[in-house]
């Protein structure tokens, strides 16, 4: 049988971790089994038989889920490399626009969070500042050209089981490349599970943050073998280095600040706290927990 993979054809869709929308918790409370987002133009693997309206599926940075049927269309292997190679950019903006014609009185086709992958068919239309964009469907529509942004990173890893991963050749200006990233997310909501502009969870900040600068690292908040992040000593952090809490994950800034999301009432949402006692933004109880530090380098 030819393996199938799927392209999500929706703005955000949940990833779950079984084939269904909840289970119950420890307090036999019903809660979400959502475990990850995927957003619009990212391809998944199917690695097994739709149960109950879902897919088992894999992502391009091996993460394991199911997915509804409705929310993705079905592939074959070469349709989508023509997807992956076919001029894809990502969008970077907070809610992208996707626009009948090339002007703000247009008809909104859709709406796209950051991270979503657009297939640009001219990045310069006919109207100046405006790019000629194709949708899955074959739809073509246009956006404002201000909210796209190379395609750093390869979903390769659908299809050869390898993690590709961009060479790096000027550490600093990654570091502060992941760390611009990062910073763009300020202030958006917390959401379990999320990993949108839209609401997003710790290490969906930090995974995303790596992603869209090329390179993956696990999705969840541990270091994990297979990927490329290593511990190092606290005291030898840069900026983009990972710290780690028991179930939560933050991005260093450097001078003792760091990035994360985080669900704290009175603080909830991407944040800056600092490492520093005396700052009125210090956290005693991260500082206390925080077990380690990672870094891709």
């Amino acid at each position: 049988m030819e393996q199938q993979f799927a392209v999500m054809k929706k703005p955000v869709i949940t990833i779950w971790d079984r084939p269904g929308e909840t289970k119950e918790n420890r307090e036999k409370k019903l809660v979400s089994s959502i475990a990850d987002e995927g957003i619009y133009g990212m391809g998944l693997r199917i690695i097994g038989e739709e149960t109950q309206g879902y897919y088992p599926v894999v992502t391009a940075y091996h993460y394991p889920g199911y997915v509804r049927k409705v929310d993705v269309e079905l592939t074959g292997l070469s349709a989508l490399i023509n997807w992956e190679e076919g001029g894809l950019m990502v969008t970077d903006g907070e809610l992208v626009d996707i626009m009948s014609i090339p002007k703000v009185q247009g008809i909104r086709i859709m709406s796209v969070p950051r991270g979503a992958l657009i297939k640009v068919r001219e990045f310069e239309s006919e109207e100046p500042g405006w790019a000629m964009v194709e949708l899955l469907d074959g739809q073509r529509g246009f956006m404002r050209n201000q909210y796209l942004r190379p395609k750093e990173y390869s979903q390769s890893g659908l299809w050869t089981d390898k993690l590709p991963q961009k060479e790096i050749v000027d550490e600093r200006q990654f570091r502060g490349a992941v760390v611009e990233t990062a910073m763009e997310y300020l202030g958006t909501q917390y959401r379990w599970g999320g990993r949108t502009s839209l609401g997003i969870d710790c290490s969906g900040l930090t995974s995303q943050s790596y992603l869209m600068n090329g390179i993956i690292i696990f999705r969840d908040a541990k270091i994990q073998p297979g990927f490329p992040v290593k511990e190092i000593p606290k005291d030898e952090m840069l900026p983009g280095d990972l710290m780690y809490f028991p179930g939560h994950i933050a991005m260093y800034l450097g001078d003792g600040s760091y990035i994360h999301s985080t669900g704290k009432i009175g603080s909830s949402g991407v944040v800056i706290n600092s490492l520093n006692p005396e700052a009125s933004d210090y956290r005693d109880d991260l500082v206390k927990s925080w077990y380690a530090s990672g870094s891709i380098f």
